[in-house]
């Protein structure tokens, strides 16, 4: 039986050979992968959005945008979180990052634009604007903690609860991610200020 105490790591593969595997078994990558804790957080924070968003039309504009959120996000993200979580395992690793903030969103949000289009959502220019930059945001903060086995369903998962512990902690990591990385990069070119 694995040590839930030590995270488990996937091993880094090509991201062509992770793309590759998935096309040939598409089965294994994308329905026994639905990451339903990336469908329950998705869920929740794009309805919102949907919903504050049509606020400004109308009450029932934003009723109308959160319901369609509920009924068609759980599916997307869950596949969306699915593959999220095969691509942190990707060398080098800012392939798998790229994939996450612009291959998988692109699809989405083709997938979204069309379902809210039909659906008659009143502000859809403002509402995919919104969700697209969210998308961007919370496709790096996914890939930053599904690198450290948080929020994934998967090898070395986690009870939900115990990822929701983690969540604020490596939030701060993932905003100091940034930060860091231009003072080290200033402070290897330029030595100490």
């Amino acid at each position: 039986m694995p040590d839930k105490s030590q995270p488990v790591v996937p091993t880094p593969r090509p991201i062509g050979e992770i793309l590759a595997d998935m096309f040939h078994r598409p089965g294994e990558h994308i329905l026994k992968k639905w990451n339903w804790k990336s469908a329950l957080m998705s869920s929740l924070l794009r309805a919102s959005i949907f919903f504050s968003v049509n606020l400004f039309a109308s009450f029932r504009a934003a009723v109308a945008a959160l319901v369609t959120e509920f009924v068609f996000r759980p599916l997307v993200s869950g596949f969306y979180g699915g593959l999220t979580e095969s691509f942190r395992a990707t060398s080098p690793s800012w392939t798998g990052t790229m994939a996450v903030i612009v291959i998988l969103p692109a699809v989405n949000h083709v997938v979204e634009l069309t379902i809210h289009w039909a659906r008659g959502t009143q502000k859809l220019g403002a509402s995919i604007a919104v969700s697209v930059s969210f998308s961007v945001l919370s496709g790096l903060f996914n890939m930053f903690a599904m690198r450290r086995n948080i929020l994934i369903t998967g090898e070395g998962r986690r009870p939900f609860l115990e990822d929701m512990k983690r969540v604020p902690l490596v939030l701060a990591a993932f905003l100091a991610a940034g930060p860091l990385a231009v003072w080290r990069f200033t402070v290897a070119r330029y030595g100490r200020p």
